[in-house]
């Protein structure tokens, strides 16, 4: 068997490193090619990835680089598609929502290759999100859906994708967490900023409706507040960094930074009081940590971290950001964590290959 995995983004690493890993352990006689699409470029975004989760070097590099999204999955599908014919996979493996999920799933399917997406059945039901149409487009055209929690499989069944088409198997976000967790819960990263485990706030914001308009200063201006109460951590992202440069005054305890890698990321959230994000897989990754997690988004299209209790949804206001201290000191300190969803376990990218090994 031929399989392409074709990956863009830094999410996308963390959630097929463990399945390229589980399908080499299990059928070492598969052939497994890497298309690196450059959506994200730089080291911190992209590189390090293969460094620290082991990911083998990508066989293709497509260097999309930025640009609208027409752009962006035009550029994907016309570079993806000669490799496509020369190679002829059996299976294009693409994981998450963003514009090199899509386009690579429209180029297979129209080359009439099997497509399986990863993390299938996500909804949000905001279809001003782009993720929200890549996840809607993909899950109707590929062919084998992978499915990483039960609501998801209810949202599939609601668009009327036949149920044979997918599979509940876990979500390998959590593989990878789970299989770093020795080596990310020692390090102590906070520490090398000056603060000490458990008590700051660790911040990552990057969607475009909160960075590249007013609500970002906004933001900003809410956690200089919070930051007299406990300090604030904000890895920016280097364009993030530029709009604020002289433009925004930054309290004594707000703390901008560089980004993290993978391993020091996760050990700054897994040592966090609390932590503000308008990202998808950090709600994931701090429901399994068991750190209080808000959300400065007005929708998610993870609400079982809303139904777990470990997620609380702020909404698109900035304002709220102040409320953040208070609902921590008000919670149960005797309280243990909720357990985590089924099968986020670490084992679900050996179940996606023990499926594949018996097609």
């Amino acid at each position: 068997m031929r399989i392409v995995h074709v990956l863009g983004t830094r999410p996308n690493f963390v959630k097929m490193a463990p399945l390229i890993a589980a399908i080499s352990r299990r059928s070492p006689e598969t052939a497994q090619l890497i298309v690196h699409t450059g959506q994200h470029y730089d080291h911190l975004m992209s590189e390090i990835f293969f460094d620290q989760l082991g990911v083998p070097a990508p066989d293709f590099m497509l260097e999309v680089g930025s640009g609208s999204h027409a752009l962006q999955t035009a550029r994907v599908m016309e570079r993806l598609e000669p490799l496509l014919i020369e190679n002829r996979p059996d299976l294009v493996v693409v994981p998450g929502d963003v514009n090199s999920t899509v386009a690579a799933a429209l180029t297979a399917v129209k080359l009439e290759i099997p497509v399986a997406h990863l993390e299938a059945g996500l909804r949000s039901y905001d279809r001003s999100m782009p993720e929200e149409i890549n996840r809607i487009i993909t899950d109707q055209i590929a062919d084998t859906l992978w499915v990483h929690s039960e609501e998801a499989l209810r949202n599939l069944e609601l668009e009327g994708i036949p149920a044979g088409r997918a599979g509940f198997v876990g979500n390998t976000m959590i593989d990878s967490l789970v299989a770093l967790e020795d080596r990310f819960r020692p390090l102590e990263t906070c520490r090398s900023f000056g603060l000490e485990p458990g008590s700051y706030l660790l911040v990552t914001l990057h969607r475009p409706a909160l960075v590249d308009g007013p609500l970002l200063f906004d933001a900003i201006a809410a956690l200089n507040q919070v930051s007299a109460v406990m300090p604030v951590l904000f890895p920016v992202h280097p364009r993030t960094r530029a709009r604020l440069a002289g433009n925004a005054e930054l309290a004594e305890n707000l703390h901008l930074v560089d980004p993290a890698g993978y391993l020091e990321f996760l050990s700054l959230e897994a040592d966090a009081g609390a932590v503000l994000t308008d990202s998808g897989g950090i709600q994931e990754e701090t429901t399994y940590l068991g750190i209080p997690c808000f959300t400065l988004r007005d929708n998610t299209e993870r609400p079982v971290t809303i139904e777990l209790g470990t997620n609380v949804l702020l909404g698109l206001d900035p304002a709220r950001i102040t409320e953040i201290p208070a609902i921590i000191a008000g919670a149960d300190p005797s309280a243990a964590p909720p357990e985590p969803p089924p099968l986020w376990d670490g084992h679900a990218a050996d179940r996606i290959a023990e499926q594949l090994a018996a097609t």
